[in-house]
């Protein structure tokens, strides 16, 4: 066997977890949280007056479950379109830290790729994908597609499902729905403290956090306090994960 054969055996051949399907796996853990949220925002914004076709739509465009029991809530108290609108914008500049986070694995991508990798990345999905950043330099784009890709088609469904099951609940608040996205976020706050093996810091920074929004929220909305309590405790989080 020549040498050129032997240093082109020894060449890795592509890693399973660098994959489409990988990614569809990797997702299936959150499948049952976006599954339960997914639930109960289509119950929450069926009993809010919103059409079968316009759940399905707003699942589809907007895609964010913290905003879509927002909208809902707001939709059902007739606020105006503009106050909808911003209210959503606020709430949704998290995704500006959260792509901000993971840019620099897929630096290896052009603007338009990128813009694709981005459009469907979640809380969650961010959550997973964060995990893979451990001695990495870039995140696998196949990989990353099929983990937003599973995320994004279990949410439609879940939403569609919600949809028809509102017809039999007619107070989606007696079966405490509006707290099925904190809780989640909880747990996946959980999962990510004991992954990391630094429940100090991050109990500081949680506690920090709190604190911020709080008091921000005497001069702010709660919304913007949220802003403010994130970028204030991650910078400070950084700095102390940095210092030790």
């Amino acid at each position: 066997m020549s040498t050129q054969n032997i240093q082109l055996d020894a060449i890795p051949s592509p890693k399973q977890e660098d994959s489409f399907l990988k990614g569809v796996k990797d997702c299936i853990p959150t499948l049952l949280g976006y599954l339960s949220i997914g639930l109960a925002a289509g119950v929450v914004q069926k009993t809010a007056g919103l059409s079968i076709a316009e759940i399905a739509l707003i699942s589809l465009m907007l895609y964010a479950g913290s905003a879509q029991f927002i909208a809902a809530g707001m939709i059902a108290v007739s606020s105006s379109p503009v106050a909808i609108i911003v209210t959503i914008f606020i709430v949704n500049l998290r995704h500006i830290l959260l792509s901000a986070a993971l840019s620099p694995y897929f630096r290896h991508l052009t603007p338009l790729r990128n813009m694709l990798v981005g459009t469907l990345l979640t809380d969650e999905t961010f959550g997973v994908a964060i995990n893979q950043t451990v001695n990495k330099q870039q995140i696998s784009e196949k990989w990353m597609h099929g983990l937003n890709i599973t995320a994004y088609l279990n949410w439609f469904i879940a939403n569609i499902a919600g949809a028809f099951l509102a017809q039999w609940i007619s107070d989606p608040d007696q079966f405490g729905l509006q707290f099925a996205l904190p809780a989640m976020f909880i747990g996946i706050l959980v999962i990510s403290m004991i992954d990391r093996n630094k429940i100090k810091l991050d109990l500081v920074v949680a506690i920090l956090a709190v604190i911020i929004a709080v008091a921000s929220s005497f001069v702010f909305s709660g919304s913007v306090g949220v802003i403010i309590a994130t970028l204030i405790a991650s910078t400070v989080g950084m700095v102390l994960e940095k210092w030790k």
